[in-house]
């Protein structure tokens, strides 16, 4: 259901002069209506659409006048005013439209009067001399020539006076151009008309060819000819002239081959003489002499390329191609445009010429179709797919597939298409479905990697061709692996389009085969049963994309599908109900019905009686744990395919049940789609109860509708009435004091479209009004919702105030405006920086106020009574303008106190907040329509010297050199020194000498008040900072900070916005705009200097926004010399850049501070459609500084230019404009690198990890691997050709520095950026035999990388192999890698040749190992000669090799196959050989035989930890079935290990003992989760009889990750199996062991370890108590006192999570149980838990804890039956649950008496109030940002709601008895003194506490709320009690 706006046709009406009417007003009858008076009546109509009805009645009037009336005067006259009328419309006009049509059905008699009237009137038209009107007489022309045969026979007429007039405008707008050079607004208009003139030349061609053709040839001297001539000559100085817009050149060359087509004799030769032009080989003798002189400037041997380019494209679109009329050379000219165009391709790289050619390209292949058709053999056989053009054209087409451009992209995709085509159209009459070039390309395209973009839309086309059937035939699993994909949002829509274009054709291929419908089940399991599987088990990403793309179009295909997939879901809903991270089958169900009902495949009312899904199921969809089950059910409900659908009442049910339990979401994108999901909802609403009002007024139509809807409408209108208010009573209920932002953001989202929707439009009943529900406490709760301090609530409670302020104004006294005034105006001053956003909010709202002037303005500022009487002015201005006077006087007199103290200042009345709240009123006005001019100039004028004022007392702080504090804190004189070189190095001169020596300084205070007294003229330190010395000094330090900083964004952005107030047409008349042109430059001269000048990042980031607001408006403003700023300033600043001036103050560390900002700023202002010649430029010019000289001077304006170019590349803005430069800026990096100099190597890091973004796009995962953010070499080298050579140049010098047969350390510094650049291509199997750009060349370099002798680059350079072999090839190239290993003999042995090889071997076996070619037979072969090799190399892995890193190296690889092998070779075991071989390697190292070294030899852990790895293999492959049962006497050799796992765990060292843990732990996982099943006897022997040495070891292990881990095993054990070993082995009994596992949770500082050894115990007490065995009373204390203290707030997510793990392992015997096992207490505070954790912050423990009430509800479902009980839900619902369930088990439990007033306790809470009343009034000010712990999810209130609901239905159903008044009494005497404390500190409160106070105001109002239901449920226990006492007494 897409929510749609009307959209409302607008027609000018045209008015006739005094003279036009008086002549009709002559000739009109009063009597009978001639054609005079009805165009009288049409003049006198003021409405554009009445006066089209009025034209269409001229022609049946006209029809049945007689024959005569051609000569009446009248007609004569109307056809002159009909003419004039017409021409004076405009082009666009519908009038002019239908005034044509109806003029074309002019009866014959009337023609010639006609023809002369418009003669007449287009001859005026043509006499026209201003250049700038004649582009109305160029539409006017253009007009008469389309469809309007009246238009065309007055050009007839006038031929050659249009020619004349086209000639002249032509050259007169290119001379106008000419003169105003520089002026883009003018030059852009004229470009326009410029167009428009060379299009309607082309036209008059085009449509009156005759005209030309009659005349033409007679005689050279005919005016016609030369006119002709003259137009030519023109366009092709167009087409020449690179200084126009790039479509007029375009459309020249259009022009230039239609009008050569019209004059060149003969027409046979036209072909040949295009090609010569296009090849260049035209000789001048061979062409008419005309051609010369017209266009002799085409005539030479090298034409740019964008004048070819648009050459090719005239002849394209000009010359016929269909039915060969061009023969032979038509034919050659075709096949010379191709290659033209492919030769082109690589050099065109700017955007617009890329998009031009690609569609060029495109226009290339539809012509061959059309030649195709009639063409010659010959040319069959050129255009054949084996052909040579076809394989160029394919190359482009792989390269251009993934163009970062969407144009490239579709047009590359069209080129595909239309290529298959041609094919197809060269071999007809052959098998297509057989074709081998078809069955090439489809091997070729599936081959590739599925993250290829371009590779879907290819493998759709080609579907077309070839059908899904062939295509399956060749990989039945495409289907499956495509949606594999969709988990990628990138890839999705791509990935559903192929898989649409598949399911459509696949569908139409078997409907045409079989006749009955047996193939639905075949295409089902193709089709839809893997989308079912995943749906239910998919991840999150995945399974909704799937639904957003996939599951519409399947449905669309085949909407049958839709009761198969519900049959099998339904089947399964309720076992598998999905959990927190999968959806499960009845989240699939939810989606499946969701997509069904929204594109109106279903109604809601048939799911609900066919019983498809109960209510209950979707209730429990609506408060899933997974969040998109819950939005799914919830779009079930509100999307619908009738947007007037009616709503029934279960729906309106449903959705209150939802609002209970989800606004509290903490995922911005659920928030979004509740948001926009129920305003679906309520525009239904709305909607449909405009048709039930429409019906409710026609009575007649009543029967129908009692026959169709069982309910009455009236009744049904009730209903929603009804619905919507209860619907805003919640909104509004969950507003209260506390709760959280998620709930508020979503509440206000929701209130603000119903007010939106339910807006009262004149004339319309309306079923709901907000306003209406309005009461004074609703709009307070919406005004201190201002107070929230998070932006986004501000601004929707705002935007909903000013939706409803007339009611809010209303229920609002004055008393209280006036607080809320005296409020704003003090936030307005505050030391907090969100309070000053309050303010402004308060402000915008009450200026909308009438009466603000009398009731608050009063006190402040004398009152003005003219501007009362002055009506005209609207309040909003009057108001804004008082306002801001008012705040202006006091930021003035603020300014200067600030300027004797601006410590004082920063402390008590920091500025910014009253700038920013002028500002934000400034921004609520209107200002095109502003009236009191005078009054505003003068505010203008006032505000900006208040701005230079304030800015010049903070600028010192912001452009200091340090503004933070720069304190090195290295004393030692090492340090130093290298400080000082690096301060050398770059030596700017400034302020404050931090670079001519580096201070070390020791005290941190000292420093403070030091740079406090540097920078400010003071008079005295304020006294709070003598008193309480460091603590206040530090927060001071930051306070002035904050000041500063904020004081200089909030001026930048104050001046930004009064920038805006300068009229666009400020050349005109400058009198009128409030701020002046002279003001304007000097805030650009404020701005530069700022931008130049601050060194803090806040202040220039911030005064760059404001700057941008200002060039934004300068680039379009009118007056030539503002905008010229732009360039002035660019210039200016590049030649201080430039000039290294020692005197210059620009800032060369913190990367150039603001000076990258400010030429962002003006670049990215440069209009997009212009030719961006200041990009230009400014990018020549830094690139040449970027790229290194020699001389150590420039070494400053080269760190500028990095850090410059790292900032251009960044702005999105600047888009594909700047793609142009990225291969030179990645030279300047790479040769930065190499740069002597630390700044310059720096900044070129930073600018080289900028452009790998700009080119492989921003990195998504965490994968530094990933397959995505790469692209394939071919493409990258073809968009940066430069690169190329550069590269392989690089490479090349760093290998032969790797080389040097000497073995001194030469460490080249450019290798890394090399390999991390090459690590990012891949091959591609595309990469065709045409390619110059091959990848082969870089390989042996990247191989001789890997001798460097840097460990790191080594690593890098294996991996950086990978992408460059293609993964058939990787045998090929791993056999000579490992030919080339030394042996054991060799003379010469260098380890770090055979490390980086090893590591080449290992990426490449991997990326081979991974591959999806597994299956093929040469796999096996090669991996088996892979494997023969290594056996000869064997020696690197033993002790023969002394090296240790290369014995892990090898010993890595051999990990690698060994697990692969164990997984995939249990067919034959020919490997048997490796095996025994891997037994020696193992019983030859130093595992077996004892480590005789110390654990510092370099290489050792790692050799360790790699022979685990390979022990742990073996073990586990050996352990195997295959080996175990074989009987073959090798099998029997291997199945002995020479070592077990009990050896490794009893190795010294920790990481040895770590692996074989964590294998351990891993095998004995996969047996509980049964994944090995009958076969997994060979793990279990693995295991066999180590309880006892793993109970050894937890209490000897001294490793703490080990010792984790043996906790961990011990859990995951059996306990029957563990307890009998513990007497034996460590001498405890299991009551000991419990003692001693609650002891380490104690002892352990770990959080792993504590949490580990929790669940330890836990699983302990449950085992011990099931087995009735005795646990002492204070183990089980301690044990639930341990579980408290992990419940914390402030724990760790870790222990909250093993703490939640624990709650739900109890809950069956311990929580839920029908009899008390731990007493009531303690189980009590079980639960205080499981509601604490409910609580919790963090969703994945609420999550985590929502499972015990899973279980819970599991149980009473399993015990009760049938009932539906809600199992996996969201938390809000689950504490819910729980507090239900808890009284439900105290009735069960019989413990009602003692339970209810422990439940008492905690609706009141903790008495914090005394404590905190004495702490939180210093703590306030204290810190400017600390919140300290905060949960920013929980909400005290929901919880207390939710209690007190519960306790009151239990004590209402259990007539609850307390006659123990002891304990009530306690209870009610506490309550009563809180609730006298609460009012005490309420009543002490300042007027407007929720926002001077809003922390301390919300906690007493939430204390209050507790305190007063707790009264309530004690006075009701008290009266039941009363009452029966009083019974018995009876």
């Amino acid at each position: 259901m897409v929510l749609k706006k009307k959209k409302e046709i607008q027609v000018d009406a045209f008015f006739l002069d005094h003279q036009q009417l008086q002549k009709l007003k002559r000739f009109s009858k009063a009597e009978e209506q001639n054609l005079a008076s009805l165009l009288l009546h049409c003049a006198q109509l003021s409405n554009g659409i009445q006066q089209i009805q009025c034209i269409k009645q001229i022609m049946p009037l006209v029809k049945k006048m007689d024959q005569n009336s051609a000569c009446d005067p009248m007609v004569k006259a109307c056809l002159d005013i009909l003419g004039e009328t017409y021409f004076s419309l405009g082009a666009k006009n519908p009038l002019k439209k239908v005034l044509a049509s109806s003029l074309n059905s002019l009866p014959e008699e009337f023609m010639t009067l006609a023809v002369q009237s418009f003669v007449c009137c287009l001859r005026e038209e043509l006499k026209t001399t201003d250049i700038y009107l004649y582009r109305k007489v160029l539409d006017n022309l253009a007009s008469c020539m389309e469809d309007f045969s009246l238009g065309r026979a007055s050009i007839k007429n006038l031929f050659e006076e249009v020619l004349q007039f086209l000639q002249k405008s032509l050259l007169g707008i290119q001379e106008e151009n000419r003169q105003n050079h520089g002026n883009r607004i003018v030059q852009t208009q004229l470009m326009h008309d410029l167009l428009i003139a060379i299009k309607v030349s082309m036209m008059l061609v085009q449509k009156l060819q005759e005209n030309i053709q009659g005349s033409l040839w007679k005689h050279r001297e005919s005016f016609v000819w030369q006119s002709m001539c003259s137009l030519l000559k023109s366009s092709t100085n167009f087409l020449m002239d690179a200084t126009l817009l790039q479509t007029v050149q375009a459309t020249s060359g259009l022009a230039v081959i239609l009008f050569t087509k019209a004059m060149y004799e003969p027409v046979e030769e036209l072909p040949s003489l295009v090609s010569g032009l296009l090849l260049g080989s035209v000789k001048r003798a061979g062409v008419p002499a005309w051609f010369v002189s017209n266009c002799g400037t085409l005539c030479t041997e090298e034409l740019p390329d964008s004048v070819l380019l648009f050459l090719c494209h005239g002849a394209l679109a000009m010359l016929e191609w269909k039915n060969g009329s061009m023969g032979e050379n038509g034919e050659k000219l075709l096949l010379d445009i191709a290659s033209v165009l492919l030769s082109l391709s690589s050099e065109l790289k700017e955007s617009s010429m890329a998009t031009s050619l690609s569609r060029i390209l495109a226009i290339w292949t539809n012509s061959s179709l059309a030649a195709l058709v009639s063409g010659s053999p010959n040319l069959k056989i050129k255009l054949n797919g084996n052909s040579d053009v076809i394989g160029k054209l394919l190359e482009y087409i792989y390269t251009h597939w993934e163009h970062p451009l969407d144009a490239v992209r579709h047009q590359t995709k069209l080129i595909f298409k239309n290529l298959l085509q041609i094919h197809r159209t060269t071999i007809t009459g052959s098998n297509e479905k057989s074709d081998p070039f078809f069955a090439r390309l489809m091997k070729h395209l599936l081959s590739l990697e599925w993250h290829v973009k371009g590779k879907y839309a290819s493998l759709g086309c080609l579907v077309e061709c070839v059908g899904t059937e062939n295509m399956l035939q060749l990989d039945r699993t495409i289907p499956v692996q495509i949606l594999d994909v969709m988990n990628d949002q990138s890839l999705a829509p791509y990935a559903s389009d192929l898989l649409e274009t598949m399911f459509t054709n696949h569908k139409t291929h078997f409907t045409l085969s079989f006749q009955e419908s047996t193939w639905i089940d075949q295409w089902h399991d193709i089709w839809v049963s893997p989308l079912l599987v995943i749906l239910c088990e998919g991840n999150h990403d995945q399974t909704t994309y799937i639904i957003d793309y996939y599951l519409p179009k399947l449905l669309k295909c085949s909407p049958d599908s839709l009761s198969y997939m519900i049959r099998i879901l339904q089947a399964s809903a309720d076992a598998n109900i999905g959990s927190r991270s999968t959806r499960g089958a009845l989240g699939a169900l939810m989606a499946c019905l969701r997509t069904a009902r929204a594109h109106g495949h279903l109604e809601l009312s048939n799911i609900m009686s066919n019983g498809l899904v109960s209510t209950e199921c979707i209730k429990q969809g609506l408060v899933h744990q997974h969040n998109q089950v819950c939005i799914d059910a919830l779009g079930l409900l509100c999307e619908t395919h009738r947007s007037t659908e009616i709503v029934s009442m279960e729906e309106m049910q449903l959705i209150q049940f939802f609002m209970m339990y989800n606004l509290n979401s903490q995922s911005p994108s659920v928030r979004q789609q509740i948001g926009s999901l129920l305003r679906k909802l309520f525009c239904r609403i709305q909607e449909s109860s405009q048709v039930l009002y429409k019906l409710e007024q026609n009575k007649t139509k009543q029967e129908l509708l009692e026959n169709s809807t069982k309910r009455h409408p009236l009744g049904i209108l009730q209903q929603y009435k009804d619905f919507m208010s209860s619907v805003c009573d919640r909104l509004f209920e969950v507003l209260f004091p506390g709760s959280s932002h998620p709930t508020r953001f979503s509440a206000l989202t929701i209130l603000g479209s119903v007010a939106e929707i339910f807006s009262v439009p004149k004339g319309q009943a309306q079923v709901f009004q907000l306003d209406q529900e309005m009461d004074s406490t609703r709009v307070q709760t919406l005004i201190q919702c201002c107070a929230s301090t998070f932006e986004e609530v501000k601004v929707l409670a705002f935007g909903l105030l000013m939706k409803l302020r007339d009611v809010a104004f209303n229920l609002q006294d004055s008393e209280n405006l006036d607080l809320l005034f005296q409020a704003a105006m003090d936030l307005s001053t505050s030391t907090k920086p969100y309070d000053c956003v309050t303010a402004s909010y308060l402000f915008n709202f009450l200026v909308h106020h009438k009466g603000l002037q009398h009731i608050c303005l009063g006190k402040w500022v004398e009152h003005n009574p003219q501007m009362d009487e002055n009506t005209s002015v609207s309040t909003v201005e009057k108001n804004a303008l008082a306002v801001i006077k008012l705040l202006l006087v006091n930021v003035e007199d603020e300014i200067f106190q600030a300027k004797k103290s601006l410590l004082q200042a920063a402390a008590s009345f920091p500025m910014y907040g009253r700038v920013h709240c002028i500002t934000g009123a400034l921004r609520q006005l209107p200002f095109n329509n502003l009236t009191l001019v005078a009054e505003w100039k003068e505010m203008v004028a006032r505000l900006i010297l208040m701005s230079y004022k304030l800015s010049a007392v903070v600028s010192p702080v912001v452009q200091s050199s340090s503004p933070e504090g720069l304190i090195p804190m290295d004393n030692d004189s090492e340090s130093a020194g290298r400080l000082q070189m690096i301060l050398h190095e770059i030596q700017p001169q400034d302020t404050n000498d931090y670079f001519t020596q580096a201070k070390i300084l020791k005290e941190r205070c000292k420093v403070e008040s030091e740079k406090l007294a540097d920078h400010r003229p003071m008079g005295s330190i304020c006294t709070e900072m003598r008193g309480k010395e460091r603590q206040t000094c530090d927060v001071t330090a930051q306070m002035v900070l904050v000041c500063c900083w904020r004081s200089m964004k909030e001026v930048s952005l104050l001046l930004g916005t009064l920038c805006k107030l300068l009229p666009s047409q400020a050349a005109s008349e400058p009198s009128d705009g409030l701020i002046t042109v002279e003001q304007v430059k000097n805030i650009g001269d404020y701005f530069k200097h700022h931008l130049l000048q601050s060194r803090h990042r806040g202040a220039f980031e911030l005064a760059y926004a404001g700057f941008v607001q200002l060039t934004e408006m300068l680039s379009r403003c009118n007056s030539e010399s503002l905008r010229r700023m732009p360039e002035q300033w660019l210039s200016c600043v590049l030649e201080e850049i430039k000039s290294c001036d020692p005197s210059s103050t620009l800032c060369a560390t913190r990367r150039s501070a603001g000076i990258p900002f400010y030429i962002q700023a003006l670049l990215a202002s440069e209009p997009k459609k212009s030719k961006t010649d200041l990009l230009k430029t400014t990018m020549k010019e830094l690139i040449s500084l970027a790229a290194p000289l020699n001389e150590s001077s420039s070494v400053i304006p080269q760190v500028h230019a990095l850090n410059i170019l790292r900032a251009l590349f960044r702005d999105t803005r600047l888009g594909e404009n700047i793609m142009p430069y990225v291969a030179d800026g990645i030279q300047a990096a790479i040769l930065g690198f190499m740069s002597p100099v630390w700044a310059v190597r720096n900044s070129s890091t930073l600018l080289f990890s900028a452009l790998i973004t700009r080119i492989f796009g921003v990195k998504r995962g965490k994968d530094e691997n990933s397959k995505k953010n790469r692209m394939t070499g071919r493409e990258f080298f073809s968009r940066f050709p430069s690169l190329y050579p550069f590269l392989l140049k690089q490479l090349e010098a760093v290998t032969n520095t790797l080389n040097s047969e000497a073995e001194e350390l030469k460490i080249h510094p450019s290798l890394f950026l090399l390999l991390l650049i090459l690590g990012r291509l891949y091959p591609s199997p595309m990469d065709g035999t045409y390619s110059a750009l091959s990848m082969a060349p870089f390989v042996p370099f990247i191989i001789r990388c890997g001798h460097s002798p840097v460990y790191r680059s080594r690593e890098m350079s294996g991996r950086a192999l990978v992408p460059f072999v293609m993964v058939n090839e990787v045998p090929c190239t791993v056999l000579p890698l490992l030919e080339g290993l030394p042996d054991s003999t060799s003379p010469c042995i260098r380890q770090n040749n055979i490390h980086g090889t090893l590591l080449q071997v290992f990426h490449l076996l991997q990326s081979y190992l991974e591959s999806k070619q597994l299956v093929r037979s040469d796999f096996q072969q090669g991996l088996g000669d892979i494997i023969t090799c290594l056996g000869t190399k064997l020696w690197l892995a033993k002790r023969p090799n002394p090296c240790l890193v290369t014995r892990a190296a090898c010993l890595d690889v051999l990990v690698m196959l060994s697990t692969h092998l164990g997984k995939f070779q249990k067919q034959g075991m020919q490997f048997f050989g490796f095996w025994e071989e891997m037994n020696r390697v193992i019983s030859d190292s130093e595992l077996v035989s004892g480590i005789p070294y110390s654990s510092a030899i370099p290489g050792l852990i790692q050799y360790l930890q790699s022979i685990t790895k390979l022990v742990i293999s073996v073990l586990s492959v050996t352990a195997g079935p295959d080996i175990q049962s074989s009987s073959s006497p090798v099998a029997e050799k291997i199945a002995k290990p020479s070592l077990s796992i009990v050896h490794l765990l009893h190795c010294e060292f920790h990481e040895v003992r770590l692996l074989a843990l964590e294998a351990i732990l891993l095998w004995l996982k996969q047996i509980n989760s049964k994944q090995i099943g009958e076969e997994g006897g060979g793990v279990l022997c693995l295991l066999i009889d180590l309880e006892g040495t793993l109970l050894t070891m937890a209490l000897k292990e001294k490793n703490l990750q080990c010792f984790c881990k043996v906790l961990e095993i011990l859990y995951n054990m059996d306990l029957r199996n563990v307890l009998p070993k513990t007497e034996h082995s460590i001498k405890m009994n299991p009551n000991e062991l419990l003692t001693w596992s609650l002891n380490i949770v104690d002892i352990s500082n770990s959080t792993e370890v504590q949490s580990v050894a929790l669940k330890f115990a836990s699983k302990l007490v449950i085992h011990l108590l099931q087995n009735h065995q005795q646990i002492s009373e204070e183990v089980l204390k301690k044990w639930v006192q341990l579980i408290v203290y992990f419940c914390g707030d402030e724990q760790q997510t870790e222990m909250l999570l093993a703490a939640a793990e624990v709650l739900k392992s109890i809950t069956t015997f311990l929580l839920i149980n029908e009899k008390l096992v731990l007493g009531l207490s303690d189980t009590l505070a079980m639960w205080k838990c499981v509601v604490l954790l409910l609580q919790n912050e963090d969703l994945v423990v609420r999550d985590a804890a929502a499972e015990v009430i899973q279980v819970a509800q599991s149980e009473k479902k399993s015990s009760k039956g049938t009932e539906f009980a809600l199992r996996i839900v969201n938390a809000p619902m689950a504490l819910d649950l729980a507090f239900g369930m808890l009284c439900e088990l105290l009735q069960r439990w019989g413990e009602i008496r003692a339970g209810v007033p422990i439940l008492l306790e905690w609706l009141l809470g903790d008495s914090e109030l005394e404590r905190d009343s004495e702490t939180s009034a210093p703590e306030e000010d204290d810190y400017l940002f600390d919140k300290g712990e905060v949960n920013f999810w929980a909400e005290k209130l929901t919880h207390v709601r939710q209690l007190s609901k519960h306790l009151l239905q239990l004590i209402s159903v259990t007539h609850l008895t307390l006659p123990d008044h002891g304990e009530l009494n306690r209870l009610s005497r506490i309550a009563l003194d809180q609730a006298q404390l609460v009012g005490h500190h309420l009543r002490a409160l300042p007027p407007t506490p929720e926002f001077s106070k809003t922390a301390e105001f919300t906690r007493l109002a939430i204390q209050n709320e507790r305190v007063s239901v707790c009264l309530k449920i004690l006075n009701l226990l008290k009266s039941d009690d009363t009452c029966k006492n009083e019974k018995l007494e009876k």
